[in-house]
């Protein structure tokens, strides 16, 4: 019988050949070449609601991590002008105004921007999904495909690093992991910032991805 992992490997290999197919614009080719050792991106973005469908992204913050350092210094920061005017719910929560978004790109300016700055470095963030789905609605129409960098979730990281330190009788049991972000801070014993805020949220995905990158690889 041939390895499972094997041909989980060939799979992952010929959709990746297959999204480069589908590729609209060849100047982005670069996504797809091989990633710089030990580095990688933290980001997050903050929308207008969380529909995917209808809601728009107003900012996005990325931060380069290369080995274990975190390069706030050369941080992608962008605010977008939204098509459809701000809820006071959503202002409530980013605190992000209208007036604070006029002079923001718009969104396939940005997401040009963004595509440039992330090259092909795998993504980190805290629940990756949402923001990747709101991500690759605004380069979808550029590249003709959804992002085809690696994506690392924290929470993910986070709970498969307490999950294998139980028992087995208590991994067995299902046991409740709080994954809550401020919870998972407090855990590793990183500082908390404000949250709904996309800089500050980035920094913190990237400072837990470093220390439980090191705290599995030392393990």
């Amino acid at each position: 019988m041939e390895n499972p992992l094997t041909i989980q490997s060939w799979f992952k290999l010929l959709k990746r050949e297959y999204q480069k197919y589908l590729l609209k614009d060849n100047d982005y080719t670069f996504l797809f070449e091989d990633p710089p050792e030990n580095e990688w991106i933290a980001i997050d973005c903050e929308t207008t609601g969380l529909d995917v469908r209808r809601d728009e992204i107003i900012s996005i913050a990325a931060i380069p991590i290369k080995n274990k350092s975190l390069l706030t210094s050369e941080r992608l920061e962008i605010l977008i002008k939204p098509k459809q005017e701000l809820s006071a719910q959503s202002v409530r929560v980013h605190r992000l105004r209208t007036c604070d978004l006029e002079q923001g790109l718009d969104s396939q300016t940005a997401a040009k921007e963004f595509l440039h700055f992330i090259g092909s470095r795998p993504l980190v963030g805290y629940y990756t999904e949402f923001d990747i789905a709101m991500i690759n609605k605004i380069v979808y129409p550029i590249l003709g495909i959804h992002l085809p960098n690696r994506q690392l979730d924290v929470c993910n990281m986070y709970y498969d690093y307490k999950f294998n330190q139980l028992p087995p009788y208590q991994q067995y049991a299902n046991a409740d992991i709080d994954l809550r972000f401020v919870s998972l801070m407090k855990d590793l014993d990183l500082p908390s910032r404000h949250g709904h805020d996309a800089f500050n949220d980035a920094e913190m995905a990237a400072l837990a991805f470093v220390k439980l990158h090191e705290l599995v690889h030392t393990s």
